[in-house]
């Protein structure tokens, strides 16, 4: 009797082989949303230092985030490369992989064999000395604090000590002046830093991907365009874009000098990000306590201006970020109106509108698109989305965000907002979509019925986003037979659809097979043409709505007459209902075809197109759900 092992794909890897690829996704991984459940796990499995994990955990700001996340996984393979293989065990647990996208496309790689294009990498530059120089000096520092010892201050450390305190009446407190650039002149041989050349001191050679620039350094402080490549102006993240690196968002760390990201270069002095721009709205500040005409007329006091700049910060690191993101928005803009160009007007006048996120399709309904990202107003054949949670479904795609990913006729959300094709609501808004306390729930479902697209009293099935009126529905649904869940005709064909049709059958099997056990399978096919007859045209009797209907077919039939022989089991066999069906069809054509009417009783060509893209949907049903081929 043998035993079953089963093997995990991590064993099949070499250490050398785990080790290379961790050192290559670390920036990927690092760059993951909402990261503290990645970080829990290596907590757990005692693969992070409990300091460092605590530190990053309680980070706000979204880049400091992904940079803590990127300094505990540089730890990982510095201080614990041993166990490589324990780090991919533990994040490709089933919870983890559920939740990050990213580790997903990763096990995908390891299990294809497609991370073994990271094997011929260069081997690493050796700055082993140049790195050690900082913490030299930083030793150095400490022990003259320590023995009392005075020294020689800088002029930024002048400068510093010179600040008021905060308990200073004087002046409210200043920022520190920015560090003043210092350039030299690199000896023969040199392979150093080369922005500290005075060769490079209005501009540097950047790369971004297979792209090359020039970034000019007065010009990334103003803001705008500053990197010239190929003989065209970028901003950096347009740059990021042309490289084929925009789902980064973050040109910082994917524009590099001499394999050095930005952000570093800005972190050290070396380079001026662009100037912050405070978006200020001027409103009278609510009184909530009154106060005597001298102290109103008084300038601001000092705890005012001290809590002012106690804030400036965190203000500056919000501001930060919209502006990033206000920026790439326009950028964006100006791309899709140089590349696609301009788009026929009434494709987006209709209520609902195609939108894709990849390979994720959906519908988008304008009126329920109220309150933006939050509102469900993105249906799929399974349910209701809200734009952010419609990105997510796209796998493929990291820190997705829907109004650049989200397209309809190849323009963005975000295009469409700017065009007002979409709006959304304010948060003053007193309409019922704003101010519904239960709009979550019934967003779960459709606003009409799913067959005659009315509104009225509803039923809504549980399992998809469906809606029906009572009577719509087949079998009809009446009020005191449902229970806590209620499942509508198509999801139960759809869960049970193997369990019914276990055998491939021919054609004529299944017309000669007794009807009993395929009601279901009937009044589905009833509610696909109900559904798809929007004019009602093949609903009623037409010997009562067209004149000289019952000299030119002798025998007439109409839905309503197929479902009320179903419903008092006039049909035997499945192939009699399916006869009935097709006989509506074959008197749609014979009427509207026939040579011998009047001028007034002409063939219509619309009605006979109508009858034949009904006779399409049912044929194409009926091989379905009986697997006919």
């Amino acid at each position: 009797m043998g035993v079953n092992v089963q093997m995990d794909l991590l064993d099949f890897l070499t250490k050398e082989e785990l080790i290379r690829f961790f050192h290559c996704k670390k920036t990927e991984m690092s760059c993951m949303e909402e990261p503290n459940i990645f970080l829990h796990q290596l907590r757990d499995h005692n693969l992070v230092p409990e300091k460092l994990y605590k530190t990053v955990v309680k980070m706000r700001c979204k880049e400091k985030r992904k940079d803590g996340v990127y300094q505990i996984l540089d730890w990982l393979e510095k201080e614990r490369s041993d166990s490589v293989h324990l780090f991919w065990t533990c994040v490709f647990k089933d919870h983890i992989l559920q939740k990050y996208p990213v580790l997903r496309l990763l096990r995908n790689s390891l299990m294809d064999g497609s991370f073994r294009v990271y094997e011929n990498l260069p081997d690493p530059v050796d700055q082993t000395e140049r790195e050690s120089e900082p913490i030299q000096i930083e030793e150095t520092t400490a022990k003259e604090k320590k023995k009392g010892t005075k020294r020689k201050k800088s002029a930024e450390e002048t400068e510093e000590d010179e600040q008021p305190g905060p308990s200073c009446p004087s002046t409210p407190k200043q920022k520190k002046s920015a560090k003043k650039l210092v350039f030299s002149t690199p000896k023969k041989g040199d392979k150093g830093d080369i922005w500290t050349y005075a060769l490079f001191k209005t501009h540097l050679p950047v790369t971004c991907g297979d792209k090359e620039g020039t970034l000019y350094r007065d010009k990334l402080t103003k803001g705008g365009k500053c990197i010239l490549s190929n003989g065209r102006w970028f901003t950096p993240a347009s740059f990021e874009s042309f490289a084929g690196k925009g789902k980064w968002k973050n040109w910082k760390v994917s524009i590099r000098c001499q394999k050095t990201p930005l952000q570093k270069l800005i972190k050290d002095g070396h380079l001026h990000s662009p100037l912050k721009k405070r978006r200020c709205v001027k409103e009278s500040p609510k009184v909530l306590f009154p106060v005597s005409s001298s102290e109103s007329s008084s300038p601001l006091s000092e705890s005012s201006v001290e809590v002012e700049h106690s804030g400036e910060d965190v203000l500056d690191e919000q501001i930060e970020e919209e502006e990033d993101e206000s920026g790439e928005e326009e950028e964006d803009d100006e791309a899709e109106e140089g590349e696609i160009g301009p788009v026929d007007p009434s494709l987006f006048q209709t209520p609902s509108l195609p939108v894709n996120c990849g390979s994720v399709s959906g519908v988008l309904y304008k009126c329920r698109f109220a309150s933006g990202s939050r509102s469900k107003s993105i249906r799929t054949e399974e349910r209701w989305f809200t734009p952010e949670e419609f990105v997510k479904q796209e796998l493929t795609l990291i820190d997705g965000h829907w109004k650049k990913d989200i397209q309809c006729h190849g323009k963005t959300l975000n295009y469409l907002l700017k065009k007002k094709i979409l709006s959304i609501h304010s948060l003053l808004c007193k309409c019922s979509l704003c101010i519904s306390k239960d709009q979550d729930q019934h967003q779960d479902n459709d606003d009409v019925c799913f067959i005659c697209n009315t509104e009225g009293d509803l039923l809504c099935c549980d399992e998809c986003p469906r809606a029906f009126h009572n009577h719509c529905h087949l079998p009809a649904v009446e009020d005191d037979s449902l229970g806590e869940k209620w499942v509508c005709t198509f999801c139960v064909l759809k869960t049970n659809q193997g369990w019914w049709q276990p055998t491939q059958m021919t054609k004529e099997e299944v017309l000669g097979s007794s009807i009993s056990q395929y009601i279901l399978h009937c009044e589905y096919l009833l509610l696909c043409m109900y559904k798809d007859d929007i004019e009602h045209v093949f609903t009623g009797d037409p010997t009562e709505t067209i004149s000289g209907y019952s000299r030119v077919i002798p025998n007439p039939m109409w839905l309503d007459r197929v479902k009320t022989k179903l419903q008092n089991k006039q049909y035997k066999t499945l192939g009699q209902f399916v006869s009935d069906v097709r006989l509506i069809f074959h008197n749609c054509h014979m009427f509207n075809k026939d040579p011998h009417r009047t001028t007034t009783e002409q063939s219509n060509d619309v009605f006979d197109k109508l009858g034949s893209r009904l006779e399409e949907v049912f044929e194409k049903e009926f091989q379905t759900i009986f697997d006919i081929h």
